[in-house]
């Protein structure tokens, strides 16, 4: 299963059929993990096999290092540092998989409204100095929900002013990489793939 999954969808005008009314009234919260993996649970019974999303494509996985012209400076490294740790946390907790850090401070958390607005929010109250992390969730089921980047992300960064990017090395899927780049050479964006701080 690859793609974004629009989790706010849930609270509009959805009509679920029966099996999917017997799926969700068998789970005890509606959290990412425990939907996708009830699905897939209901796929697997019906003798679907679910495979991991980058099992025909693994080079669009992150490759580890610094992949912009910037680099991330001192201080934006010590809010790498802050934002990977608590990114895994509020994963652990499957709560998301990206937070906005600034000047050592927590700007945004990703919520049920996802990666851009959690950009958004941040870069707003970072004005120039916000740090994006995004990472696998610890216990993460490749299957599926593996964090993803791509040139939209940069353009969201941009137009929020917010200055570096870091990803998880091997666990992240990567979109149009070289426009990406482009972009982020363009824009003064620092990007960063990392397999653990």
């Amino acid at each position: 299963m690859m793609g974004a999954i629009k989790k706010t969808r849930i609270f509009t005008d959805v009509r679920p059929d029966t099996k999917a009314l017997a799926l969700v009234a068998g789970m005890r919260h509606t959290h990412d993990d425990g939907i996708l993996r009830a699905f897939a649970g209901l796929l697997e019974k019906e003798g679907i096999a679910i495979r991991s999303s980058t099992m025909l494509m693994p080079e669009i996985l992150a490759p580890p290092g610094c992949w912009s012209k910037r680099k991330p400076n001192a201080a934006e490294m010590e809010d790498v540092t802050l934002g990977w740790r608590l990114a895994k946390e509020i994963g652990r907790l499957d709560i998301g998989q990206c937070i906005v850090v600034g000047r050592g401070s927590v700007l945004a958390v990703e919520a049920i409204d996802g990666t851009d607005a959690t950009i958004q929010r941040g870069g707003r109250l970072g004005r120039g100095k916000a740090v994006v992390v995004k990472v696998c969730k610890p216990g993460q089921d490749e299957r599926f929900d593996i964090p993803a980047v791509g040139a939209e992300t940069i353009e969201t960064m941009h137009q929020s002013e917010a200055k570096v990017l870091v990803v998880e090395a091997g666990k992240a899927v990567v979109f149009d990489r070289k426009e990406m780049i482009d972009l982020a050479d363009r824009y003064g964006i620092a990007i960063m793939a990392v397999e653990k701080l």
